[in-house]
Parts: structure tokens; sequence; C-alpha cells
């Protein structure tokens, strides 16, 4: 039943005393409008605290001066006043709940009410009922449903945000672009959020309905539900299946057979389907933008502004000492003696609502993680840390405010193990970490830089000072450490400008890994590595190479280089040696990725060692998508994509997917049977939109010969005439 508007009938009259109910409308189009839901798919009605809504009753019998009218709005297992999760609150009076009711103009057989929820009630599904005092009978009606979301339009609600631009695109945008890639080559990936879809905010809901806390003791879960700090908290631990059995089960290595590659997803409401219709059942794989995506369609669902942040050079500080040690053997192959890595990049969500545990200063966005990478209070969750306490140092401020911090500024050190376990420090970096932090700029889909949101500019005075006193405050004892680097600060910047690596200790050579062209899947990859002799001495030096396919987490998986040689080097001499990694080495190594790490380990006789790294991500071919003729609400629309088989064999096997909201209910897969060495080959399929608006329409074409290779286009759909 449509729980908007129904007719009671005349065999199911409801009898309030002398009263009789013949039809309960509530308003639907008009609250719905009024509230900024009418996206929403759901029949029920959908409204945002802290604002009025409007319901009226139609009644077959007189309305007497003497009735009474009180309401009564019930949400969660065990609602009680005492909690807030049961309000009661009489007509033209103002509960102590904040709640309250008036009556409007009304014709006759008919009241109109509105009624006006406060900014700080809990969100969530509520019930309706009305009970009317006739002097001696005192009877009830249930009225019917609705659900309650946060409000970014009222000035009074935590989660408020002025701007409206931002408010359309931090709630209401339904699609969106998630930055990866490399430091020094970033890409962008669509993503549809799909907030409003069909079922989305049912499984929200759900998901809060299925943490720990409401498990172990739903009354008080429910009440607390007023708070966006506890519900982004307890979605960040739900959208990640470690503890809680919830959305999304993670895997960063090996087959993804059980399960989807993470890669293959370009969108939150396929997954949460999945995990909703699977009762439950974690869905196999996501990787960190898996995660932020999923949890940025759920708080947009629920009514917080999100968005989606890329760091590009993420520091995973285990031990948060704001170092991070990497060691590898003399043939400069990586050794796991350590758990503290730094991943390409690392995808995170921003929430934005004030911070009452902390003070004003804290308020405005807020980092919030769901990639299960480290326990918090004893869950895999992270979050809400105010960027504001990031930027300033304040690492013991709730919610892991200190990760994050290492996460954008930690330093970074590799040290040579020897066999018999002596080690050479050999390279230390205090500017890597925390590079061209990322997101969607608002109305476009271009980036914007958000670094100075984090952090003072590397190197300044004031980064120093916050980066000591996070230390303090970490107590990390920095003075020796921090000392050997600090004298070393300038040289260090030079080289990294120059993307040049210079050794600890006085270097005699420095170095530089060059790539010659564009590495693209299918093709050899051509690269040169440049020495260069800083003395007048000549040098012999031992060079050893390997090249390894990685994760983006720069975790190796497979070994596909490695030689070593002599170069001599005269006074002051320069010499370039070229080398090539060919495809034949590589292919079966970068199905689900593609990324290399090159390392070059680089010993002289007198003087320190070097070590060069280059990372090296391969451009796949662009999909070409066209849409043929106007898009039009229920109106048919062709779509054409067009790909070529970018490699030097046959290619079978294949799928095409393609998804949008607005656009396509479900996600449509369309086998490719075979295609020939570097052929070209041509898909249609139909789309006919069912929302009208700026629409964005995601393309992927799946193969378990090379990694995905995606696009998308954005449409104006046009309502139907």
């Amino acid at each position: 039943m449509d729980h908007a508007s129904f007719d009671v009938g005349q065999d199911m009259i409801v009898f309030l005393g002398s009263l009789k109910i013949t039809n309960i409308n509530w308003q639907s189009k008009l609250n719905k409008a009024a509230h900024h839901t009418s996206d929403y798919s759901n029949t029920e009605v959908i409204l945002r605290r802290g604002q009025a809504f409007t319901i009226t009753l139609n009644f077959q019998t007189t309305v007497q001066p003497s009735d009474n009218f009180t309401f009564i709005a019930s949400t969660g297992p065990s609602p009680a006043e005492s909690q807030q999760t049961k309000v009661i609150f009489n007509l033209s009076e103002e509960g102590a709940s904040g709640w309250s009711a008036t009556q409007e103009h009304s014709e006759h057989g008919c009241m109109n009410f509105t009624i006006v929820s406060p900014a700080n009630a809990v969100i969530g599904r509520y019930k309706l009922k009305l009970q009317i005092d006739s002097g001696n009978k005192v009877s009830s009606a249930f009225l019917g449903q609705f659900v309650l979301l946060f409000n970014p339009w009222c000035p009074n609600d935590d989660v408020y945000m002025a701007n409206e631009k931002d408010r359309q695109e931090y709630v209401l945008n339904d699609s969106g672009i998630i930055f990866h890639g490399l430091e020094k080559y970033i890409q962008q990936e669509a993503w549809n959020y799909g907030q409003f879809e069909e079922d989305i905010l049912d499984i929200s809901l759900a998901i809060l309905d299925r943490s720990l806390n409401h498990r172990k003791d739903p009354s008080v879960d429910v009440s607390n539900r007023n708070n966006p700090i506890y519900v982004s908290r307890v979605i960040s631990a739900m959208v990640n299946s470690n503890d809680e059995k919830g959305v999304v089960e993670g895997k960063w290595n090996g087959k993804y057979c059980s399960g989807t590659n993470p890669l293959h997803w370009s969108g939150s409401v396929t997954i949460l389907r999945k995990w909703y219709r699977g009762r439950y059942k974690p869905v196999r794989y996501g990787q960190c933008w898996v995660f932020a995506g999923v949890m940025c369609t759920v708080l947009r669902s629920l009514g917080i502004p999100t968005r989606v942040i890329t760091n590009f050079n993420s520091a995973h500080d285990r031990n948060i000492n704001l170092s991070i040690d990497k060691y590898i053997d003399i043939s400069g192959k990586t050794l796991h003696l350590t758990e503290d890595s730094v991943w390409n990049f690392h995808v995170w969500n921003e929430s934005w609502f004030i911070r009452r545990d902390l003070g004003s200063f804290y308020d405005g966005w807020q980092v919030l993680d769901a990639t299960p990478q480290e326990k918090s209070k004893g869950i895999f969750q992270c979050g809400p840390a105010s960027t504001k306490a990031i930027k300033e140092g304040d690492v013991n401020l709730d919610y892991d405010s200190s990760f994050v911090f290492a996460a954008v500024n930690a330093d970074c050190v590799t040290w040579i193990h020897y066999s018999n376990k002596r080690k050479e420090r050999i390279y230390s970096n205090t500017r890597k970490i925390g590079k061209f932090i990322s997101t969607k700029a608002v109305g476009t889909n271009s980036r914007v830089d958000v670094t100075d949101n984090y952090k003072y500019p590397e190197g300044s005075l004031k980064e120093r000072q916050v980066y000591k006193k996070a230390l303090k405050l970490l107590g990390v004892s920095s003075t020796e450490r921090r000392t050997k680097v600090t004298r070393r600060r300038r040289r260090f910047s030079v080289a990294w400008r120059q993307n040049m690596t210079v050794p600890t200790g006085k270097p005699t050579i420095s170095g530089k890994l060059n790539l010659d062209a564009s590495p693209v899947i299918g093709q050899d990859i051509l690269l040169t590595l440049l020495l260069r002799n800083l003395i007048t001495d000549f040098k012999n030096i031992k060079v050893k190479l390997s090249a390894s396919a990685v994760l983006y987490t720069r975790k190796p998986k497979t070994e596909i280089l490695q030689w070593s040689r002599s170069i001599q080097l005269g006074s002051e001499e320069v010499k370039e040696i070229p080398f090539k990694i060919s495809y034949s080495q590589y292919k079966n190594a970068l199905m689900d990725d593609r990324k290399i790490l090159v390392t070059a380990l680089c010993k002289v006789r007198q003087g320190a060692s070097l070590l060069m790294e280059k990372d090296i991500l391969l451009q796949d071919p662009f999909l070409t998508i066209k849409v043929f003729g106007p898009t039009v609400v229920h109106k048919a629309a062709n779509v054409q994509v067009t790909f070529t088989n970018p490699l030097s064999e046959m290619v079978t096997d294949c799928v095409l997917r393609a998804e949008g909201s607005g656009l396509l209910k479900e996600q449509l897969q369309i086998n490719v049977a075979r295609m020939a060495p570097m052929e070209s080959s041509t898909i249609e399929f139909e789309i006919i939109p069912y929302k009208s608006g700026r629409r964005q329409l995601q393309v992927d074409l799946v193969s378990n010969h090379f990694s995905d290779i995606k696009g998308f286009v954005m449409l104006d759909v046009t309502p139907i005439q």
C-alpha cells in the first residue's frame, strides 16, 4: 500500500470516539518537494527533520470543539519518551520533545495539520498515531509511517550546509568521480552512488539495524541516531565485513574466483542490493574506493553531506610513530619486515557536520574511512576525524585523528637489510606522503585539490611546528631521527623536485629512471636508467634492477624482470642505460591491475648506496560512447560503444557492463564473444531513462586478458512532454 495517501473505505472506517476518518492524505508530492526528497523512489513519505510537513484527514462526522487531539510518533523496536524514540505532543502545543502540531485552514469535513519535528530528532522510520480525547472516551488511530532524515537545509541541524550548490553536490548528486592512479598520473573513474534508487534507503536503514551496537542494545542504539557523529561512525564499521558481517568483504591478494574483482565495480547500487537480497551476506570483494563509494551512497541517502577523497602516496602507519620504514635486500627486492606501507593512493570519505564533542573550531569536514586497516576501540572503523584537527596536529582528539594524520604526514625511510641482519639506511624523505589530496568539484567532474585542508605547506615553519606537536602528543621521541632528517631537508627537496633520488650520507652519484614513451597495455615498456658521477674520481657501480607487478598498495605480486650489471663512470660523467620490459614478460602478471614498480639499487665501493624507484601505470585504450538522439524520460535512446582489443592476440569471453542511476534500473551485461588482435568492436544497446536531470552512464569492458577498460558519458535527460 502507498503510505502517502489512502482511502479508509466504507468497510474500514476508523472510529475515533464519535469521529469517523475516511481518508488520510500525507500530501506526498507537496511534502517531498518541500523536503528535497522527491528523487527517492520509495512510495512512503520521506521527510527531513527540523522542518514542517502537512497531513490531511477527511472525516465523515463533525469535529467537536471539546475534542482534544494528541499525536504520537515512535521509532525503533522499543519506543520510549526517555530516549526520544517516542514523542507525544498535543495540537497547538509544543511538547517537551520539540515536536509540535498545528491545525491549518480547513474545509468542512477535513482537517489540515502541520507537524514539525525538532532539528535534533532521531532519524529513521516512524509510525504516527492520532489520539482523541472526547471527555469520557479516549481513542486512537494509526495514520501511517514516514522516514525522517538529517536535514542539511535546516540551520539548526548539525549537518546544516549553508551553500545550495554544495547541498546539490554532496546530498542530491547520485553520481560522481573517484580519482586514482599515481601522484604524477592522476586518473578519474565514474561511480554510480544511486542513493535515490529503489530499496537503497531501506538498505541504508537496514545497515544501521544490523550493527553490533543495535544487536547489543537496540533501544540505546536507536536513541543515538540523532547524532551524525554516531551514525557515521556506525556506518564506517558496517560498510566493511570484518566485525559485523557488514556490506563488503575486502581482499587485496590472490584470486577473486569466489566473488567479484574490486576493479569490476562501477557503483554502489548493485553491491548494496546484493547484500540486502542475499540476507546480509557480505559481498565479495572490495578495496578502498569500493568501501568509500558505498559509504558515500549510504550517508547521502540518510541526509549527511558526504564526498569521496583520494590521498596520493598514502601512508599506512601501523605503530603510529609517523615513520614508514621500508626494507629491501641487496638486490632491491622489498622485504616484508614491517607492516608499514605506502599506497599509491587511498580513498576515504569526508562528511560535513558540527562537532559538539570537540568544540566549534573542529566543525566542518570530518574524515571517515570504511576500509578495514586498523581497529578503533576494538572494531574496524575509522572516524569521524576533523580535518581541522588533522591540520593542527591535534592527534589526541576523537576519532582516529592520529591515524589520518600519519596517512598524510608520515616520513618515509628505506633500509637495506643484509643477510647478517645488519641494516643500512639509504633513503629518507619528509615530503613524499600526502600528495594531491583530491575530490570532485562542485557542479563539474573536474578535480579539486584539498591538500591545504589537511596540512600546512610542506617545509613551512607552521608545518614543522604541527609535526612536532603531533609527535609530542603521540609520545614519540623525535630528537635523533628528526635531527638527521632536518639536516638533509634542503638537499632532499631539490632531489624530489627533479625526480631524482639522492642517497643518505655524502652523495657521490645520483640517478634517475625515465620512461621513454607513454606505456600502453599490450606494448613493450621502454625505459632509461640515467646515472651521474658527482665527483672527479672514477666510479665502478654495481646496478641491480628489478621490476614487479604491484597492487595500488605497492605490495608486489609477481616479479617480471631482474638483471645485474656493472657500470663504469668517469669523472663527472653522465651515462644512459636503455632497457625494456617486454609485453611477453608482463602480460600474465597484469590481469588484475596495470601497475609495475621498477627498482634500481646502485652500490659503489666508497660512498653511500643509491636507490631509485619508478611507478608505472599502463594506459588502457579509450572507450567511445555515443548516445543517439535526445534523451527523454520514458523514451528509448540507442547507445553505441566502440572499443579496441589492445593486444596482439585473440581475446575471448569479454563482457560489456553498463549502469547509471535514472537510466538503467539494473546493471546491463552484454557478452562479447571474441575480438581479433587489434580489432575494433562496436556494441549497441538501448536505455530508457526514468528520471530527468543530469545523468551519468558508465560503461565497463571486463576481460580475463587485461584489466577493465572503463568510460562514461554525461546525459541531460528532459522530462516527458
